[in-house]
């Protein structure tokens, strides 16, 4: 054997490096759950900008076309 043990060592380099980064998040929630909750911060989010331009927010979210 010409590899010894370098391909278990490369092997779990690799469990190590697969078990460290998770895709998706971990919150604990079902789908739905995670849709409500995305779903009031966005609404939470609008209602905020909304106000701020009412309150006379100069430039809130407007571009300027002056040239």
């Amino acid at each position: 054997m010409t590899r010894g043990n370098q391909r278990e060592k490369d092997r779990e380099r690799a469990a190590a490096r697969a078990g460290k980064s998770k895709k998706g998040p971990d919150d604990g929630l079902t789908p739905e759950q995670r849709r409500e909750r995305d779903a009031k911060a966005l609404q939470e989010k609008a209602a905020k900008k909304a106000a701020k331009e009412a309150a006379g927010g100069s430039n809130a979210g407007t571009k300027d076309t002056k040239k």
